[in-house]
């Protein structure tokens, strides 16, 4: 039985079908007719003798059980084979091409642009696509081989994701500048010190539940007067005395976007640090671009 015969031009034809679901949408972007993509992934599905796509009347594409586990394959091929093309014409000693890296809404702002700009520094030849978002909103991107390592907080991270620790973010506590603790010369609270106090939770998916965690193993029981999904948001309002909050991401001046401050105070309670770690799907190849940003985060990131 002779072995399946296939080529890159179906494999990318195939990969941008099953990415936007749509021919029309994967001609537009390859700049090809619909019917050449559509004649293309047909004959990849005849040669390897399975379905990939299911063809919805007027109602798009959908993947078949065989289709996700292909494209998911398909990825990983076609980033290896943009590898071995850097290889021919560079002999190995300079990177190329695209990296996608994810990381997590409120981590972002403090290390990313750094990072980003190490990192084009030493690669200038690589172009960094930075996907922001929440925890699970990343896990998945990572899953579907949207990117290809996510900078996250190293909870809720499942069998299936390996991690490296590069960092940690002791969490603090945040209080408004005229605040009668904000005062202490020392800088430094408890957190039965804040037990009669109205809190601003950050409203994030995880984050809300390890901040309360932090003060119901402290046997606090926080009375919550606003919640919302902006770390900003949140310094905004402990800054106008609407209550204290708990982060864990200290920027270095005390001003807020509303013009008022917001004073960090270190906690002496015994919490642990939250790690900080760089992710990526157990078992994948990851590509040389994706391996140098991770031993840059491993190096930079803490210092």
């Amino acid at each position: 039985m002779s072995e399946p015969s296939f080529t890159l031009v179906q494999l990318r034809y195939f990969e941008a079908a099953a990415r936007h679901l749509s021919m029309t949408a994967a001609s537009r972007e390859l700049l090809v007719s619909q019917s050449a993509v559509s004649t293309a992934i047909a004959q990849l599905e005849k040669e390897m003798g399975v379905q990939f796509l299911l063809r919805h009347h007027a109602r798009g594409l959908s993947l078949t059980t065989a289709g996700e586990a292909f494209y998911k394959s398909v990825l990983d091929f076609l980033a290896h084979g943009t590898e071995l093309v850097e290889a021919a014409r560079k002999s190995g000693t300079e990177l190329v091409g695209t990296l996608t890296v994810g990381c997590f809404a409120t981590l972002a702002p403090f290390r990313v642009p750094i990072l980003l700009a190490e990192f084009e520094s030493r690669h200038p030849q690589v172009h960094v696509s930075l996907r922001e978002g929440e925890h699970q909103a990343l896990k998945s991107a990572l899953r579907a081989g949207e990117t290809e390592l996510a900078l996250l907080y190293g909870y809720d991270l499942d069998d299936d994701i390996d991690r490296e620790v590069v960092g940690t973010a002791p969490p603090y506590a945040l209080v408004a500048e005229d605040h009668r603790l904000a005062r202490r010369k020392s800088r430094r609270v408890s957190l039965q010190d804040l037990a009669e106090e109205p809190m601003v939770l950050l409203d994030l998916p995880h984050s809300r539940e390890y901040l309360q965690s932090i003060l119901s193993d402290a046997g606090v029981r926080p009375r919550i007067r606003h919640r919302t999904t902006g770390y900003e948001t949140v310094r905004a309002l402990v800054a106008y005395g609407h209550g204290f909050a708990l982060l864990n991401q200290r920027p270095p001046g005390e001003t807020t976007y509303s013009g008022a401050r917001a004073v960090p105070l270190t906690l002496t309670d015994d919490v642990p640090a939250l790690e900080i770690v760089v992710a990526s799907m157990r078992g994948a190849r990851l590509t040389r671009r994706a391996q140098e940003f991770r031993e840059l985060c491993r190096d930079r990131y803490a210092g």
